[in-house]
């Protein structure tokens, strides 16, 4: 009966009923759509992190990470490729790395760089650098004298393929070693940063120019299972010697996306608290409405014996309705939403250097957690029905006398 009665109470006035049903679907809406976009940045923030340069999990010489200098190299990387080989899980792939800071130049202009000395075939395993060259080809273990560079350094220094690029840093003898390099390969990465700060050359090039003869920077570990990184982590911090070797965890190797990690879940529910304000301040003006405008009718039916709670319990009903309503539209227009968005994504483009600055991609693909689709219903079904206990409890306390005298 009061599902009756308020489904019939509830279309009295159409047009009232239809503007607080859609300040329910935009509030369900927005609640699941922006949670999908800032799920989908994270984690891109997260893949994007990983993908360049590094990895789940990376093994350096110890005190590297402190001062990453040519002589904090491991000269003996087999002792790690070992422990590595034995520890790891399988399916998980591992690279070897030579990476130190130099000054890039040619006839026209200088800069700083990274230069990182690859295993070509290793690497595109574990990194972005296999699948993001986009003019030439990728390195090969004949390219002794080959670098790739990405778009945004060859559009800074006005070169092209086939040109050639010098390379300046500081050797093991604490010398300045400079090698010319033909520019094979051109890359494009998510954010032009990385375009700019990475060059590759092989391994064994890099190991020639600076004297390292068989040592390396770092290994970088990519697992199955993101799951799995603590417990790998430390495994290898267990077999290497502390006094020698450190392992980071991807982590420790990106403090700034850990903290927005550890933040996200906080922003969102304070996002989910003020969308729900704003509705909620819709939904109890439109209801006390409904209730002044049937103060009469409340007074008749106390004057025939219906109790306050029966009241109460009429007015939450017809709340009930309306936020169920708005619910399941909000939810299939935040669904169709997001679902039309996952295959093109969100272009950033025009905000390319805000977002690279905050390690954003320029294309956001939104992700769905079920958490996020239960938590937002429930803020908008429970507290919904929690600040239409006023005017319910407003329409019970009208005596039949006042209420009949109403005009």
């Amino acid at each position: 009966m009061h599902l009756q009665l308020g489904w019939r109470n509830i279309w009295r006035n159409p047009r009232r009923t239809t503007v607080i049903m859609i300040a329910v679907v935009i509030g369900v809406w927005s609640m699941i759509f922006m949670g999908a976009f800032h799920r989908g940045m994270i984690n891109q923030m997260v893949q994007n992190g990983i993908a360049t340069l590094t990895g789940h999990i990376q093994v350096h010489f110890k005190g590297y990470r402190d001062d990453p200098a040519i002589e904090k190299s491991m000269a003996e990387p087999k002792v790690v490729q070992a422990v590595l080989e034995k520890h790891v899980p399988p399916g998980a792939r591992w690279t070897a790395r030579v990476r130190v800071s130099a000054v890039a130049s040619n006839a026209r202009h200088s800069g700083g760089v990274t230069l990182v000395g690859i295993d070509p075939a290793r690497e595109a395993q574990v990194s972005f650098i296999g699948e993001a060259v986009t003019q030439g080809h990728y390195l090969g273990p004949d390219d002794e004298y080959g670098i790739v560079v990405g778009e945004a350094l060859v559009e800074k220094f006005e070169t092209k393929l086939g040109r050639k690029l010098v390379l300046m840093s500081q050797d093991t003898d604490r010398e300045l070693a400079s090698r010319a390099f033909r520019i094979v390969g051109i890359f494009r990465a998510e954010m032009e940063a990385t375009e700019k700060q990475f060059v590759f050359v092989t391994l064994t090039a890099a190991q020639r120019m600076l004297k390292l003869e068989k040592g390396i920077s770092e290994f970088c570990i990519v697992l199955p299972d993101r799951h799995e990184v603590d417990e790998v982590a430390d495994n290898l911090r267990a077999a290497l010697p502390p006094s020698k070797y450190e392992v980071h965890n991807w982590r420790d190797l990106l403090p700034l996306v850990d903290a927005y990690l550890s933040l996200f879940d906080t922003f969102i529910y304070i996002w989910f608290l003020v969308v729900f304000i704003a509705m909620g301040f819709g939904i109890v003006n439109t209801t006390l409405m409904a209730v002044f405008e049937r103060i009469r009718e409340f007074g008749l039916l106390k004057a025939l014996g219906m109790k306050p709670w029966w009241i109460i319990r009429g007015v939450l009903t017809e709340s009930f309705l309306l936020l169920v309503m708005g619910m399941a539209a909000g939810n299939i227009l935040g669904l169709v939403t997001i679902f039309a968005l996952s295959g093109s994504g969100i272009d950033l483009s025009a905000f390319a250097a805000g977002a690279e600055w905050a390690g954003i991609s320029r294309v956001i693909y939104p992700v769905i957690h079920a958490k996020d689709v239960t938590i937002a219903n429930l803020v908008v079904f429970i507290l919904g029905l929690l600040v239409s206990i006023y005017p319910a409890a407003k329409a019970a306390r009208f005596t039949p006398v006042e209420a009949l005298a109403h005009t």
